[in-house]
């Protein structure tokens, strides 16, 4: 923007139709040639006169023509360029949230990380850096995140206190890339972060400490995971926000999911689906009907199973992210193939593998596994077969322990069905191997 001249202003006292009627004349230009589609030469007539105050549209509309910022149209008074930059990026960032394509709010986001880099404003270049990693985590691209967030957050000293969801969204990229111990240890810095910074925020506590034992499930340390939760009910007494339930139902849930306790993994899906019901929160209401629709599932309760499913798929709508994506199709296919469509399973599964991609290599074995049930249910072997023996790979890096040995001990029951005795007997072998060793937790000295 050009600076604003001094000369011919009317004082201190300047309205906003003599400051557009002043800057109008300076450039030279009638009202007709400052009008454009919305903003007509009458209403501008009508904001000179007094007659009409400009809406936000019209006022951004005139100041660009004017080539002065909309702030200074509307008060006189010009914004520092750190203002006027966040101001840009709070605009990039509504545009990343609303757009459909987030292509061109991604490019003025990185145009204007690159310019504050350089005018040294590491605020507005955390904010940006930030905002495209939170992007691109949406988007399923986890290291791109990974990195973005870090460089955000090593530009600035952002509390977890204050910015929860960046913390949330770079430990689910880790454990999303296989790196499930930097999420544990991320989660627990949180914690006491928040704990020192904030000790009468048990809103907070509860947060990074459910976030916490999500990490330690997914890492196979189910008892320090146990312990965690304990310490979530404890200061659950003293939130009284519904979300702070939520998180500990959900996180006791899956706890109870992944341990083989389907009883009271749904008891606590269901609470918590009864208080996320209330909110405009579909989201994690569309999560809370999948993960009840797969603990039905387990409990072979193909009906129930199905309804939470349908549920999960209408609320994640068009734009779900690909991880739910992936993991909604893959329960889809498991239950295709409990009710004998194994042409659905394997479309249903297909879809779960692409959708993970190479980014959630968690969900990527889960729907490899699924492919490979409905493959063999197909009469398909060598597909199955091969099917098998990828998801097995990816679990043993990235998956659940026990989901690890039950797809091993599937795979060998499958082997054995299909008269393939020999490399059946090799199979169930590993899987007694596999149950006999000690948790891998162990190796990243967690415990």
């Amino acid at each position: 923007m050009e600076p604003v001249p001094d000369r011919d202003r009317e004082g201190p006292e300047e309205t906003i139709g003599q400051r557009l009627r002043r800057l109008r004349r300076e450039r030279g230009l009638s009202q007709r040639e400052l009008a454009s589609p919305g903003v007509s030469y009458a209403y501008i007539s009508r904001i000179e006169g007094g007659a009409r105050r400009p809406s936000v549209k019209a006022l951004r509309m005139l100041a660009r023509k004017l080539g002065v910022t909309a702030d200074y149209l509307e008060t006189g008074s010009e914004i520092r360029d750190t203002e006027e930059r966040e101001l840009r990026i709070a605009d990039a960032e509504l545009e990343l949230r609303l757009a459909d394509d987030t292509t061109e709010a991604e490019s003025k986001l990185e145009s204007l990380r690159s310019e504050a880099l350089e005018a040294g404003d590491a605020l507005a270049a955390a904010r940006a850096s930030i905002a495209l990693g939170l992007a691109a985590a949406h988007a399923g691209r986890n290291q791109e995140a990974i990195g973005r967030l870090e460089t955000g957050l090593e530009l600035a000293d952002v509390s977890p206190s204050v910015r929860p969801e960046v913390y949330a969204t770079l430990g689910r990229a880790y454990a999303a890339s296989g790196e499930t111990p930097r999420a544990v240890e991320l989660f627990e810095r949180c914690l006491d972060d928040v704990s020192r910074e904030t000790p009468e925020d048990f809103t907070a506590q509860v947060r990074f400490t459910t976030y916490l034992s999500y990490a330690l499930t997914d890492l196979g340390d189910l008892a320090r995971a146990d312990e965690v939760l304990e310490e979530a009910i404890a200061k659950a007494e003293e939130a009284t926000d519904a979300y702070s339930r939520v998180r500990l139902y959900w996180g006791v849930a899956r706890l109870n999911e992944v341990q083989g306790r389907s009883a009271a993994a749904l008891t606590y899906i269901r609470r918590a689906i009864a208080l996320l019901d209330v909110t405009d929160d579909t989201l994690h209401l569309a999560r809370a009907h999948l993960l009840a629709g797969s603990i039905m599932l387990s409990q072979k309760n193909v009906e129930g199973a199905a309804h939470h499913y349908a549920l999960a798929e209408q609320l994640f709508g068009p734009s779900a992210e690909p991880e739910d994506l992936a993991n909604l199709y893959a329960d889809q296919s498991k239950l295709a193939v409990q009710k004998g469509d194994a042409d659905e399973g394997v479309r249903r599964a297909e879809a779960s593998v692409a959708a993970a991609s190479d980014e959630y290599l968690h969900e990527r074995g889960n729907a490899l596994w699924a492919l490979a049930d409905a493959k063999a249910l197909q009469g398909d072997v060598d597909g199955a077969d091969a099917a098998f023996r990828e998801a097995t790979e990816l679990l043993a890096s990235h998956g659940h322990r026990r989901d690890h040995i039950e797809a091993y001990r599937a795979w060998g029951k499958f082997l054995r069905r299909a008269g393939r005795e020999e490399q059946a007997l090799e199979v169930l072998e590993r899987v007694a191997d596999l149950a006999a060793e000690p948790s891998a937790v162990d190796s990243h000295g967690l415990r």
